[in-house]
């Protein structure tokens, strides 16, 4: 691993992480979770794909892990994609 990928960064691109939510409400709850983590400015859902995926700004440099905990926290599981697209 390294400090790209386990890391989110600040600045307009984001992360971007898939998940194993399937109702809107479900995505609601991931992201107001995520919003209480320091330093996470936006999340950003995507509704029209499969797995649902959403995207999380931050302020500063968060870690992944902060990201899946908050997650897990309310029953569900994010996956980190890849950084840059290939």
């Amino acid at each position: 691993m390294s400090y790209v990928s386990d890391n989110v960064i600040p600045g307009n691109h984001g992360k971007v992480f898939g998940t194993n939510a399937e109702s809107h409400d479900d995505l609601i709850k991931i992201q107001n979770s995520v919003l209480k983590v320091d330093g996470v400015a936006d999340v950003i859902i995507k509704e029209d794909v499969f797995p649902r995926e959403f995207t999380v700004h931050t302020s500063v440099v968060v870690t992944v892990k902060a990201i899946e905990e908050a997650v897990i926290s309310v029953g569900l599981h994010a996956i980190p994609k890849s950084t840059f697209s290939l």
